[in-house]
């Protein structure tokens, strides 16, 4: 404010007042019920569809439940006694393990090099070829990959047994499912060539994403490209490692459409995962509180894995 003496002027401060905080920048109660109340929906999906089975599930892992007859007797823990003293529920989860370690070499290490390899192509025209190739198997039913493999092993007319005796390699072919040495591999191989595609694609988004001027140093820096894969790429994509891992490996253990299609867990259950031995063991053995058991153990193994690949994540983010 400006006020006159004479001919001088002279600046009065005014009285200072503190800044007061827009209404409108400040949320207020009814705004966080209006917010409440748009994420309700969603959170009421969740609870009937999601928690709320699972603490079914955990209620039935303690019973003994004839679901023809509708008998529930409460067992306790001999459910999970039970499982202990499985052979096959241990030959199942060995068989996740193998799926998730061969899923992690191959979709996650693998699809990633394969991803730069793609992305260091000078031709956007070629990259775009490329990605559609490798992404077409990821498009095909699991299903029908499963029949499909199903007749490429086939012993007698099967097209794998074909080429290897074309090329003089008689003494490779075999019964591909019909024997337990083979059986659970090839299974794997075909799971594997049915998702490789889609977690390149993933990784290829995730390397574009890098900005050029990273690469360009590199390359003034005399960095060959085997070394600025290692040394930029593989850093920068971190966090979409992690979380192809978990996919992965949540994938592996609650993999059940390719078991059941090509080998039904044999021969002589060398084939069985948790989730067709918990089939078998509800809808064909009628046992249905084992069954219920086997799930919390696949939920407990996914659990742990998923939040442990969360925390080395978030404590190695990478921001730029």
């Amino acid at each position: 404010m400006l006020t006159v003496e004479g001919t001088r002027a002279k600046r009065v401060p005014r009285p200072h007042s503190p800044i007061r905080e827009s209404s409108s920048t400040r949320p207020s109660g009814i705004k966080r019920i209006l917010g409440f109340a748009w994420v309700l929906p969603a959170l009421v999906l969740l609870a009937v569809f999601v928690y709320l089975p699972l603490v079914q599930n955990l209620g039935f892992s303690f019973l003994e439940w004839d679901i023809y007859s509708g008998s529930q007797t409460f067992v306790g823990a001999e459910n999970y006694i039970k499982l202990s003293s499985d052979p096959i529920f241990w030959s199942a989860l060995g068989n996740n393990a193998l799926y998730a370690g061969v899923s992690i070499v191959f979709q996650v290490c693998g699809a990633l090099a394969l991803a730069a390899l793609i992305e260091s192509v000078r031709r956007e025209r070629w990259r775009r070829a490329l990605r559609a190739v490798y992404f077409i198997p990821s498009a095909i039913s699991l299903t029908v990959a499963g029949l499909l493999f199903y007749f490429i092993y086939e012993p007698n007319l099967g097209l794998l047994n074909y080429v290897l005796s074309g090329v003089g390699l008689d003494a490779l072919t075999q019964p591909w499912l019909g024997q337990e040495s083979t059986a659970m591999m090839a299974v794997i191989a075909m799971s594997q060539w049915q998702g490789f595609g889609y977690s390149t694609l993933l990784f290829a988004v995730a390397i574009q994403r890098i900005p050029s001027e990273l690469y360009e140093a590199a390359s003034i820096d005399g960095i060959g490209v085997i070394r600025r894969f290692f040394t930029v790429t593989v850093p920068l994509v971190r966090e979409m490692t992690g979380l192809m891992t978990i996919v992965t490996i949540s994938g592996a253990f609650q993999v059940f459409n390719e078991v059941m299609v090509m080998t039904s867990g044999g021969p002589n259950n060398s084939t069985q995962v948790l989730a067709t031995w918990l089939y078998r063991s509800g809808f064909v053995r009628n046992d249905f509180g084992y069954a219920a058991a086997i799930a919390m153990v696949i939920f407990l193994v996914t659990l742990i894995i998923a939040l442990a690949q969360l925390w080395i994540t978030h404590r190695r983010r990478v921001e730029w």
